[in-house]
């Protein structure tokens, strides 16, 4: 019997999923990891800790399973996109903390890059805006920061990685050194038209050619684990950054389908075939995935911080013991009592791209509660998708009838019918919330001749429709409100 193991490594936690010939799930694991801030802004992970979470979880939901390592047909990893690391290829030590997409310690060098009229290059090669989000502005950063950096480029000793890479080049016991093209469309190096490095890029940036991992398909027989990290080899053949892997995990296999995840952001993507849509409002082009050569591009706008602010909300102010509480608290009142939460705490993504911008509580009055705050937490999680669904939607001249949606906050009915309501479109909720794991696994099913996609569309079940129930004045006098609110948040810093 076959079986596919899905690794799910995300900005919080590793996790393993494991599904059987029929791609249901049958175990899972999952461990978290320290979040590093050591300035204001900066955003860090240890490369190791990733590393040995993410063999923990594959181990443990092996055992839990009573299944063996041979037993595994194939691998399909998922990872969070952008964070950045370089290692030393004879010790394979990193040569610093990874340095997490949330990161903005780049933000002046990206502004530089602005000033000095890059913007439109970098659109037309790589789809991308140029923001200290991407991959590219932090490989530099690592290399005119760290001590000894350039002169192991000049042995032939370092090695540059998202965490995908990293992973590899891990269970391969350091022989495969590679990415899939829709991780490497997140560099912000990579052209997404010829599928190569960008030499004027990486000479832009003094970033040498030589750290780069070779560029592969997202399914297929990519690579291969070392008997000496699992005691047997089984090969890699799914590999795709997690808001592609989720797009995939939905079946959005259509022109004009989309998806968002709610995650530690928001991630909308529109699959737009085999077009690379150029777009007008701020939407960044990327590739989707890459499946017998042939290359699905998608449209994605970002939300830096979606589900993240329920933690913020847990963690640093206490409201709550467990994020899902959120819910509750936020359902003892009606309304937010007129308080708009703009949770600009890394920025705003897309569509305004203000790297100054930061986070604002207003309309506070003396009624005003931590109640009516979570709720107005919750409800700009949904404000910031619908600035990327309207944006989505003017760059794809029609509107999108129905969203897909997964991710861990989706379980909370109050805040998805309150996307359905501000957006006025269907919002379609899985029976599998776990989208992202099930792409990886999809992929790597497909790559392994276990499945074909045809066979894959009849597995996506809808939990549940939500329909808008709002008055549409009232919908637009509160995204009005929240406009007034982002604009008073932007340019801060």
């Amino acid at each position: 019997m076959s079986h596919i193991l899905a690794l799910d490594q995300g900005t919080t936690s590793s996790r393993a999923i494991i599904y059987n010939a029929s791609a249901e799930p049958i175990g899972t694991a999952q461990k978290e990891f320290q979040q590093l801030f050591p300035q204001p802004g900066w955003v860090e992970h240890d490369a190791n800790e990733i590393w040995e979470s993410q063999l923990e979880v594959l181990q443990r939901v092996i055992n839990e399973c009573d299944l063996t390592p041979s037993d595994i047909s194939a691998i399909g990893i998922a990872n969070q996109r952008e964070t950045t690391v370089l290692w030393n290829k004879s010790t394979g030590e990193p040569i610093h903390n990874a340095i997490v997409w949330q990161d903005r310690r780049t933000a002046e060098y990206c502004k530089a890059l602005v000033s000095d009229g890059h913007s439109e290059s970098f659109k037309q090669k790589t789809g991308l805006v140029i923001d200290a989000y991407f991959s590219g502005t932090k490989v530099k950063w690592l290399l005119d920061n760290v001590e000894g950096a350039r002169d192991l480029v000049n042995q032939g000793e370092l090695l540059f990685g998202t965490i995908d890479t990293w992973l590899i080049w891990k269970l391969s016991g350091g022989t495969s050194h590679i990415t899939d093209v829709s991780n490497a469309s997140r560099t912000m190096l990579f052209n997404i038209h010829s599928l190569e490095w960008d030499k004027q890029i990486l000479e832009l940036m003094n970033i040498p050619e030589s750290i780069l991992p070779n560029v592969v398909s997202s399914s297929g027989l990519l690579a291969e684990t070392d008997e000496s990290v699992l005691k047997t080899s089984i090969p890699i053949c799914g590999i795709a950054g997690d808001q592609q892997a989720a797009l995939f995990g939905q079946m959005c296999l259509e022109e004009g389908m989309a998806k968002c995840t709610y995650g530690t952001g928001c991630f909308l993507m529109a699959n737009t075939g085999s077009e690379a849509f150029t777009s007008d409002h701020n939407l960044l082009t990327t590739i989707g995935w890459q499946i017998d050569g042939k290359v699905t591009y998608a449209l994605e706008g970002s939300v830096f911080v979606g589900g993240a602010v329920i933690q913020w909300l847990r963690d640093e102010l206490g409201f709550f013991e467990k994020a899902s509480e959120s819910e509750t608290v936020a359902a003892t009142v009606e309304d937010t009592g007129g308080v708009y939460f703009v949770p600009a705490l890394t920025g705003l993504g897309a569509p305004h791209w203000d790297q100054d911008a930061r986070g604002m509580i207003i309309g506070l009055t003396r009624g005003s509660s931590k109640a009516h705050i979570t709720r107005a937490a919750l409800e700009a999680i949904c404000f910031q998708v619908d600035d990327v669904l309207t944006a989505m939607s003017k760059d794809m001249k029609s509107s999108i009838r129905e969203l897909r949606v997964d991710g861990g906050a989706v379980s909370n009915n109050l805040l998805v019918q309150f996307q359905s309501d501000i957006s006025e479109t269907s919002v379609l909720r899985p029976t599998n919330l776990e989208t992202t794991a099930l792409g990886a696994a999809y992929l790597a099913g497909i790559g392994a001749g276990i499945w074909t996609i045809d066979e894959l569309k009849t597995k996506w079940v809808i939990d549940r429709t939500f329909d808008p129930r709002m008055d549409t004045k009232d919908s637009a006098m509160r995204k009005e409100k929240w406009n007034d609110a982002v604009s008073r948040s932007k340019n801060w810093a």
